[in-house]
């Protein structure tokens, strides 16, 4: 446990680093900016990562849930732990997040800690950390459009298709299949199980928020079509008529 303790305060000095020498070289963008670097850091690493154990190394999820932590599954954990108490840290600091992505932070810190202090589970931890990091990359290039002012076109529409089809179908279909199996297998324990019901609840309360958002730019979209068709019929009209 002393060498993992080590690790996670390795790797939370190394996001720190990394935040401070982005802040002291780009300072012209402003804290968040910097801070949702590192975010996108982290979520490629991660993706890139939990894809090569899950697809790669192993063992495969569905199939082996409750298998003794592998090496490269405690780094990957290890590396993810530290990201999130920099972040968890950042956005109390800083007061950019409300009460739903706290919570998320939170139970993520606290899942991998109960993973790595088991000695196991840590494939399922990987998948998580997997499918909810795949689908940040899309949301922190969602941010940066809009702050540069090029959210409003034709690739703010794609990235937030994407963003929406993927959470979708990893977060809902792929991580309800993930829980099953989960549910279903008697090697966890029954603590992960439960952890693992929290993050699929959760994952639900993001997807509401998500079909909220959904819903409010499609009928924007849609008033903005109507007015612009009412214009081009209004404009037709008086052409004829002169």
């Amino acid at each position: 446990m002393t060498s993992l303790a080590v690790g996670v305060v390795l790797c939370l000095t190394g996001w720190i680093t990394l935040y401070t020498l982005l802040c002291n070289t780009n300072g012209s963008h402003g804290s968040e900016w910097n801070c949702r670097l590192v975010t996108l850091l982290h979520g490629i690493l991660a993706v890139c990562i939990t894809a090569y154990i899950g697809y790669v190394d192993g063992p495969w999820p569905f199939t082996h849930p409750g298998t003794k932590n592998t090496p490269l599954q405690i780094s990957a954990m290890v590396i993810s732990l530290g990201y999130f108490i920099f972040d968890m840290g950042w956005c109390v600091y800083f007061r950019t997040e409300g009460p739903v992505m706290l919570l998320h932070h939170t139970m993520s810190i606290l899942g991998i800690l109960l993973t790595l202090s088991l000695g196991e589970s840590g494939i399922e931890s990987c998948a998580v950390l997997f499918g909810s990091e795949i689908t940040n990359p899309l949301l922190q290039t969602r941010w940066f459009l809009r702050h540069l002012g090029h959210y409003e076109s034709l690739i703010g529409e794609v990235v937030d298709v994407l963003f929406v089809v993927l959470f979708v179908f990893m977060r809902i279909v792929v991580g309800g299949r993930m829980l099953y199996c989960e549910l279903i297998s008697p090697r966890p324990r029954f603590i992960i199980k439960c952890g693992g019901v929290a993050m699929y609840t959760l994952s639900w309360v993001f997807m509401v928020d998500i079909g909220c958002f959904a819903y409010r730019k499609s009928q924007s979209k849609y008033r903005r079509w109507r007015d612009q068709h009412k214009l081009a019929a209004v404009n037709g009209h008086d052409g004829k008529t002169d």
